[in-house]
């Protein structure tokens, strides 16, 4: 994942024993997605499984905001709060999920964690901000071990297509992160991802259909496996990432998100037996090097984050 704009206060204080497990958690729920998504597809198809996934976080977020009170959207905002639930959940998750029909575990996380990378590109060519050489520089390194893991994933020469939809997936998330980081004053934290995770969710409605049935028909082992994948990754880590970017500084904390491909991994080989790669492990190590230049790009071209 990446920086999120999201909090639920803009009070600040050191470090501490919460401020460290609750950034643990965090990384734990988001490097179980792709393996909860790789369970839920034996029994799910894409679409269901994204619905599935968003009706559970979304009931749970409606217990969160009647417990802490979340305001109602203003009817000129409505529009925007389609959109951004559009890019955070519809099409990024179905990209997702489609893209993790051929993608191992291991190589989706490392591919969703491109984000910044097209986050830049947006930057200069949709938003017209100033793009530095380091920036372009990190930009076409990262792109370059992008495309190692999704050649690499299933072995030399043998690119699949489905890596192209995690790519899609990191673009989704990337106009989401840029359009909520322009508009996240408008409301709190809490009340922002409320708004997203429910308008996204109504749009995976058109996946209805064959729903509850695929509920029905699936293992208990592969329902557990969406249950957690809709409270944890999808409800519970956003919370527990805005208290940490609440209490802690911004940069030094997405640095912690980089343990979440080698974590995603580690998963994977003990819940799904999935062994990366030696490919996707150099374009891993591409990728979230490339990721963590553009983060601490060298001081007389930095840009203030």
């Amino acid at each position: 994942m990446e920086t999120r704009c999201v909090s639920f206060d803009d009070s600040s204080s050191k470090p501490g024993a919460r401020i460290i497990l609750a950034t643990l958690f965090v990384i734990f729920c988001w490097a179980y997605s792709p393996i909860g998504i790789r369970i839920g597809l034996q029994a799910y198809e894409p679409g269901q499984l994204a619905l599935m996934r968003f009706l559970i976080a979304s009931v749970f977020m409606v217990l969160v905001a009647m417990v802490k009170g979340i305001s109602w959207p203003r009817f000129r905002d409505l529009p925007l709060l389609a959109v951004l639930g559009f890019f955070a959940v519809s099409l990024h998750h179905i990209a997702l999920n489609y893209g993790q029909r051929g993608v191992s575990a291991g190589a989706a996380s490392v591919l969703a964690q491109s984000t910044p990378l097209f986050s830049t590109l947006l930057a200069h060519f949709v938003f017209k901000d100033k793009v530095s050489g380091w920036q372009w520089g990190c930009v076409l390194c990262g792109l370059l071990g992008a495309g190692v893991v999704v050649t690499g994933d299933r072995g030399l020469g043998d690119m699949d297509a489905h890596g192209l939809l995690i790519l899609l997936a990191a673009l989704s998330w990337s106009l989401y992160f840029s359009l909520h980081k322009r508009h996240c004053y408008r409301y709190d934290g809490l009340t922002m991802v409320c708004y997203t995770v429910w308008s996204g969710t109504i749009v995976l409605f058109i996946f209805a259909p064959g729903m509850l049935s695929a509920a029905r028909h699936a293992s208990a082992s592969v329902n557990l496996a969406v249950l957690i994948l809709g409270i944890f990754p999808s409800a519970l880590a956003y919370l527990a990432w805005a208290y940490v970017l609440a209490h802690s500084n911004v940069s030094r904390a997405s640095m912690a998100l980089y343990l979440i491909p080698p974590t995603a991994m580690l998963m994977a080989s003990l819940v799904l037996a999935e062994r990366p790669s030696a490919m996707v492990i150099v374009g891993a190590i591409i990728v979230l090097t490339s990721v963590l230049a553009l983060n601490l790009e060298p001081a007389n071209g930095a840009k203030a984050s």
